[in-house]
């Protein structure tokens, strides 16, 4: 990856809907040349993928909670369950399995309370593996996204 990489990825990661021209503008490349790079980081998996971000308000789902989860026991087998149960929660927006006083940090998204305590009934109190959790509430989306410093 050379400096012309750099450049492109930091423009995509504030705007992926960038042509191959504007790119060029951006980086000082032909937009033929932009087209090729562009698909050798995609199949190098520099870019991992390539979503739209929703907002949360506008779908209906405007309760954001951030929940550390902590499991009573994290043999191989037990993560891997709760992991794959997270994966499957459309309600659940990030999943990182940390170190800590926690296991387990979520992202989630609910219509309002009684969605989200719907949601702790049939994935932590209903699951025997799960020791506690504890939530907070989002009170207001400061900075959201996943760009990240390059280069």
């Amino acid at each position: 990856m050379d400096n012309f990489d750099t450049l492109i990825l930091d423009a995509l990661q504030h705007n992926n809907r960038l042509t191959a021209e504007a790119l060029s503008e951006k980086v000082g490349l032909s937009p033929d040349a932009c087209r090729k790079r562009l698909a050798k980081l995609r199949s190098s998996d520099a870019i991992e993928q390539e979503v739209a971000l929703l907002n949360p308000q506008t779908m209906g789902r405007g309760l954001i909670m951030i929940v550390e989860v902590t499991l009573q026991n994290e043999r191989p087998a037990e993560l891997d369950r709760f992991k794959d149960k997270m994966k499957a929660a459309p309600e659940v927006m990030q999943c990182y399995y940390v170190t800590g006083n926690a296991d387990f940090i979520l992202i989630l998204s609910a219509k309002d309370m009684a969605d989200y305590e719907d949601f702790t009934r049939r994935h932590f109190f209903a699951e025997e593996n799960v020791a506690r959790f504890r939530t907070s509430a989002v009170m207001d989306r400061v900075k959201v996204g996943f760009t990240m410093p390059i280069g």
